[in-house]
């Protein structure tokens, strides 16, 4: 009541008040009298217990306009946790009390004492009156031990409680003398940057921006409750704008954790044995702060620009070799008109387009000398309509026999030493197509049932980490994430927007060769040979998607990336890497390549290998050692099916079958390999894929998705060069569009890969041991490494599609039967 009644007194009968009660201690106060004055800066020496407890008065003026902060230090020698010091502080406006031994408690029942305990109290609000105005605080000191207990009081005022914008402070904490410190935004800035630092990792602490009310929450158990926060060892970054704070103002605070758990640490080193409780343990941490101002909303507006004028670059490149092209062809023709062979019937376009198979002709027929034996090939579509070659989603593949009259020896045919691509392009073209398209069309519908929950999810993340402050929950980097919105990291979504731009190109450029290879076989009139790859553009608009649905769901995985969502920003990375494999392999293997429900099949088992691994794949051998065998079998089976042609029957008997041919081929006789190129890669592929799980099972990565799609990539560029290769060992040549996307792939990969492993977070480890790798933006004060990665491998990935779709040009004015294969 004593507060009660002094802070109800006009400012100017205060010290009146003041001195009255110092009359009545002088009189016969002591424990249990009237409230004692107190002088800050003074330590205030006595004893407690159950009869006696002692009450301080401190007053002092604030001026107007200023905020003024009071900090209260205490000690307590008594280690009697039944019975410890309890020291109550009465404000004008809140209480805070705390006990000394002060108890922290960890994990498995362990606790923490400290007699020594400072806490700053909550700052009076600023008043708008003219002059100085009062302020008095009461300091309880009590216990109900029934014996006498020695305590220490210092109550002092801060003179450094106020940050300032771009200038460093420095100060030190520990678990029971946390601190807080207040900041106001300056009239031209609308949101800041908090970084701290320091020099140890250990001990662990948390660094909360809370709004300014009372009561703070300083203290361990309770810094959670309110405001934002994350968990620091040598490095956080906290970025507040001003739309959040009404008063424009907020407090920082700083906390020192008892344990190491949080930060990815163990029990203090200090501990020995197993010891439940500890006294005073030394967890004092020196810090540094420093608030600068963040981006301005003109910044924003320039990433925005720059990330999409960046790729609109690329449809206008696109136009303009597109509208090369068209010249260069309109002058060939025109060419062609003139020529004295004009209208002789004789096929002389270079145009990858025109060299393409007829409407209602069955592409790919092998010369009578060289493949039938004689025996002409009769034609399914023979008499067909023109424009017979629809989409009919009630014809599937097994309604048709794709190869009706000569199923008897196509086995032969597939086992000539010499193949060529006439020898495995005889089935029915419009059949081929429609299966093709099936990748096109299931692509789709796994993109839309993948991509509905991955953003619903992804939302809820946004939403937790929004309503509880937990900014432990995502892996962002903190030095570089610039909020809009919702959102807590716009510029890596941002950043995403390439995949997009870049696969929709993609896809317009396979349209338009899709359209210009529709008319040309519409207007030609001449069937007798077959000429260039065949043209199945269906891989090629899946690939497309794919490209697209990268960019959605790496955006979707940066919203909030942690170790329960990676496998949102790799499971299309997958699919492209086997999708491009496939292409290849079809290019020159139309006939018998793998459907689009085999191959989304093996990507489906794929993704739920990805996801075992990284919930098992940290520490159980089990998994390790299945998922290595899994891998080596997969790689033998699939490389008896390449070198066989798809001959060898896939059932529970191949490997039966397989050791057989072994023996017999092998060590029986030791004869030559019948296909050697074939055998060269596929050597070398199960080298580098048993090298790959003998990796694993010995080191056992902790990334798993990395580890997968490292293996994906390293069997996509062998395959690749191997193709280069035997191509131009084969006598082909690489046209300039090609030759240029395979120099830009190598370049532009290259530099994507240098950003890629700048590590800028870890799921992996702990939240506060990934903020020692964040670091600043690097381009226009908005991207980071890690965006600059996602432009680059956007780039990337359209240059490698374009290498895809171009690199066998210089063969459409090539028969089929002079086309080898390998």
């Amino acid at each position: 009541m004593a507060g009660e009644a002094a802070a109800a007194l006009a400012p100017g009968a205060l010290l009146c008040a003041l001195l009255c009660l110092a009359a009545a201690a002088a009189a016969g106060g002591g424990p249990g009298g009237s409230p004692a004055p107190g002088a800050f800066g003074r330590v205030y020496r006595g004893t407690v217990n159950i009869s006696a407890e002692r009450v301080y008065a401190f007053a002092y003026s604030s001026e107007p306009g200023q905020v003024d902060a009071v900090r209260v230090y205490v000690n307590s020698s008594s280690e009697n946790l039944q019975y410890p010091v309890l020291f109550v502080v009465r404000q004008q406006k809140g209480v805070l009390s705390w006990q000394v031994p002060l108890i922290f408690r960890g994990l498995y029942q362990r606790t923490y004492n400290y007699q020594e305990v400072s806490r700053t109290l909550c700052p009076s609000e600023p008043t708008h009156e003219t002059g100085p105005s009062d302020q008095i605080i009461f300091v309880d000191v009590a216990s109900m031990a029934p014996f006498n207990i020695a305590y220490e009081l210092l109550v002092t005022r801060l003179t450094n409680f106020q940050l300032e914008t771009n200038k460093a402070f420095n100060f030190t904490a520990s678990p029971s003398q946390p601190q807080y410190f207040l900041y106001k935004f300056p009239q031209d800035v609308d949101s800041v940057i908090i970084k701290v630092v320091s020099d140890a990792v250990y001990p662990c602490s948390v660094v909360s921006v809370q709004d300014i009310v009372c009561p703070v929450y300083d203290l361990d158990h309770n810094v959670e409750f309110n405001g934002v926060y994350q968990s620091m060892t040598k490095q956080a970054a906290i970025t507040v704008q001003r739309k959040d704070f009404p008063g424009e103002q907020f407090f920082v605070v700083f906390v020192i954790k008892p344990e190491d758990y949080a930060c990815g640490g163990s029990v203090p080193s200090s501990i020995h044995g197993n010891v439940n409780r500890t006294w005073n343990l030394q967890r004092t941490k020196n810090l540094q702060v420093t608030i600068v101002p963040s981006i301005k909303k003109s910044v924003y507006v320039q990433a925005m620009f720059f990330s999409f004028l960046s790729f609109l670059s690329f449809y206008l490149g696109s136009v303009v070799v597109a509208f090369v092209h068209y010249i260069r062809v309109q002058r060939k023709a025109l060419a062609g008109r003139l020529s004295p062979e004009y209208g002789s019937g004789i096929m002389t376009s270079s145009h990858p387009i025109t060299a393409s198979t007829p409407e209602g002709s069955s592409y790919g027929a092998i010369d009578e000398s060289s493949s039938s034996g004689g025996r002409p090939l009769s034609s399914p579509e023979r008499g067909l309509p023109p424009g017979s070659d629809t989409d009919s989603s009630v014809e599937e593949e097994s309604d048709f026999d794709t190869m009706p009259e000569i199923e008897s020896d196509k086995n032969v045919i597939r086992t000539k030493v010499f193949l060529y691509l006439s020898d495995l392009s005889r089935k029915d073209r419009r059949i081929v197509s429609k299966k093709y398209k099936i990748y096109f069309w299931n692509i789709i519908t796994i993109a839309v049932f993948y991509a509905l929950p991955v953003i619903q999810l992804v939302i809820t993340y946004q939403t937790v980490v929004n309503v509880t402050g937990n900014q432990d929950i995502c892996y962002y980097n903190f030095l570089c994430a610039h909020p809009l919105g919702v959102l807590s990291a716009f510029n890596n979504i941002l950043s995403n927007v390439g995949h997009m731009l870049l696969g929709f190109l993609f896809l317009l450029i396979v349209l338009r060769r899709d359209i210009l290879h529709r008319r040309a076989m519409e207007m030609k009139d001449v069937y007798t040979l077959d000429y260039g790859i065949p043209k199945h553009f269906g891989l090629f608009y899946a690939m497309g998607i794919a490209l697209m649905m990268e960019g959605v769901l790496s955006a979707c995985y940066h919203v909030c990336p942690n170790y329960s969502n990676f496998q949102f920003d790799t499971s299309f990375m997958y699919m492209i890497a086997g999708l491009c494999m496939l292409k290849l392999y079809q290019t020159r293997h139309p006939d018998i390549n793998a459907s689009a429900y085999s191959a989304y099949a093996s990507f489906a088992v794929v993704i739920c290998l990805a996801v075992l691994g990284v919930v098992f794949g940290k520490n159980d051998v089990w998994f390790w050692v299945l998922f290595s065998m899994i891998h080596v079998l997969a790689s033998l089976a699939l490389s008896t099916q390449i070198y066989y042609m798809g001959r060898f029957k896939m059932d529970l008997g191949i490997f039966r079958r397989a050791a057989m041919v072994l023996y017999t081929d092998f060590i029986q006789q030791c004869s030559r390999p019948m296909y050697m190129d074939r055998m060269v890669l596929l050597i070398v592929g199960n080298l580098v894929n048993w090298s790959f799980a003998i990796f694993g099972l010995v080191y056992r990565p902790r990334d798993f998705a990395s580890y997968i799609l490292g293996i994906f990539i390293c069997n996509l560029l062998l395959y690749l060069a191997f193709y280069i290769i035997m191509k131009l060992r084969s006598s082909e040549k690489l046209l300039p569009i090609p030759l240029f996307c395979i120099v830009a792939t190598a370049v532009v990969w290259a530099a994507a890969l240098y950003f890629f492993f700048q590590t800028l977070s870890s799921w992996e480890e702990t939240p506060a041991e990934s903020r020692e790798k964040n670091r600043p933006c690097i381009l226009l004060g908005f991207f980071d490494d890690h965006d600059v990665w996602h432009f680059l491998s956007a780039a990337a990935l359209f240059f490698s599609f374009l290498v895809l779709l171009t690199l066998d040009d210089d063969l459409d004015v090539v028969r089929r039967d002079k086309i080898p294969v390998f």
